[in-house]
């Protein structure tokens, strides 16, 4: 075989190998984007399902705290007035009641401390 022969039978295997590689990467390509799109189909399917349950949660949350709320409500008991009007509230409305309940608090115990503070002061 002459040294042309042999150049043309390497250019000509490294040619085929690149088709190869080329096909190969096609076939690899298109396997990978197949299984992208299928995680991607069963994340958002899993996305749904658990946003239907957030919901079924929250509503039946929402209907315990109603009947709490009306077992309270009809008992004769102030104290179940006031645990009527608390298991209705979120927890929003909560923390903001905590909050003007500790103001209250501060002011009554000025107010306390100003009165001895004006008895020590006849005395």
């Amino acid at each position: 075989m002459s040294e042309e022969g042999i150049i043309t039978g390497a250019v000509k295997k490294v040619f085929l190998a690149g088709v190869g590689a080329a096909a190969v990467t096609a076939d690899k390509s298109a396997e990978l984007f197949s299984g992208l799109v299928e995680k991607g189909a069963t994340t958002v399917e899993r996305g749904r399902e658990m946003n239907r349950e957030l919901k079924h949660n929250a509503k039946q949350k929402a209907k315990e705290r109603k009947e709490k709320a009306k077992d309270y409500a009809e008992s004769d008991n102030p104290i179940g007035d006031l645990n009527a009007i608390l298991a209705g509230m979120t927890a929003e409305q909560l923390d903001a009641l905590g909050e003007r309940i500790d103001e209250a608090k501060e002011k009554a115990f000025g107010r306390e401390k100003e009165a001895g503070e004006d008895e020590e002061k006849k005395d």
